[in-house]
């Protein structure tokens, strides 16, 4: 898959700041990731126990793999989120669901915050998938939170998800859900702001 690698922009919904994608830096990013993924609001990442070098370890392991990449998405300069993009034929759901031509996979945290900001998530996960959406190649995202993660699932819904089926993955039970440029545009209005 040929995917842009520039940092891509775009406002955000309800004027909430500029939200920017840069590469992830597995040895500059670690620390402030570590923060993020071990934070118990992060407890449906997986990483709770990580240590600083796990997590850098980790990163290093998705910045060398051919099929996976990282990326710290900032607001207004700021790091606030992080996003993985993956080949869901080859990581994550290889083998567990039936791929389409264009699918590529997604996970995204935003960052933990004593002064959450009303819509904030509702505009990163807009500007995920405008990221996503910007590589002419992607056709459909693919998803698969934990089922018990009620909170991610009506985030999806709200940008175009559709429920495709529970799948059993070896770490969790997930909720298989998709979501087409058609899906994402009809339920944000469009990609183009």
């Amino acid at each position: 898959m040929n995917h842009p690698d520039h940092p891509h922009s775009g406002t955000s919904p309800g004027k909430l700041g500029t939200l920017t994608v840069r590469p992830l830096d597995a040895a500059a990013d670690a620390e402030l990731v570590h923060g993020w993924v071990t934070h118990p609001k992060a407890a449906f990442w997986l990483m709770g126990e990580a240590k600083l070098e796990d997590v850098e370890r980790e990163y290093r392991a998705i910045a060398a793999h051919p099929h996976h990449d990282a990326f710290i998405g900032l607001h207004d300069g700021e790091p606030a989120f992080l996003i993985e993009r993956y080949d869901p034929t080859e990581v994550e759901l290889k083998g567990l669901y039936e791929a389409e031509p264009g699918d590529v996979g997604m996970h995204f945290l935003v960052a933990p915050t004593d002064t959450p900001v009303h819509g904030f998530t509702r505009a990163v996960i807009t500007a995920v998938m405008e990221f996503l959406f910007a590589d002419p190649s992607v056709r459909r995202v693919v998803v698969e939170p934990d089922v018990t993660n009620s909170a991610v699932q009506a985030l999806n819904k709200a940008v175009g998800f559709e429920v495709l089926r529970e799948i059993a993955k070896p770490e969790k039970d997930a909720l298989l859900s998709a979501c087409t440029r058609e899906q994402f545009e009809a339920a944000t209005g469009g990609t183009d702001r």
